[in-house]
């Protein structure tokens, strides 16, 4: 993967936390991946070929996949942001306005 993707990614996290007013310091590790220093060590990287996984997102030691940058958002959020309550959504088969 070019380095493009990864700096895009960078910033979006950095404006991100900014965003959430969270507190973190968003770095490039030597390695290319993207580490936030804060409360929890989180490190954000590009997934390996050939799965569905486009990023892994390591936190506390904990690696997870992630297959789109807003996976990697709300898991970064997540951990950072504790009051932070996260929204799942449903799609289900039913008429727009109930009978």
């Amino acid at each position: 993967m070019s380095g493009a993707p990864i700096d895009l990614a960078y910033e979006l996290v950095r404006l991100s936390l900014a965003a959430w007013r969270v507190t973190g310091n968003v770095e490039h590790a030597s390695d290319g991946a993207i580490v936030i220093a804060g409360k929890k060590a989180i490190r954000i990287e590009p997934g390996p070929r050939n799965t569905m996984f486009r990023w892994l997102v390591t936190i506390d030691g904990r690696k997870r996949g992630a297959i789109s940058l807003l996976a990697v958002l709300r898991q970064v959020r997540q951990a950072l942001d504790p009051g932070y309550a996260a929204c799942g959504v449903r799609v289900a088969v039913a008429p727009l306005v109930p009978s």
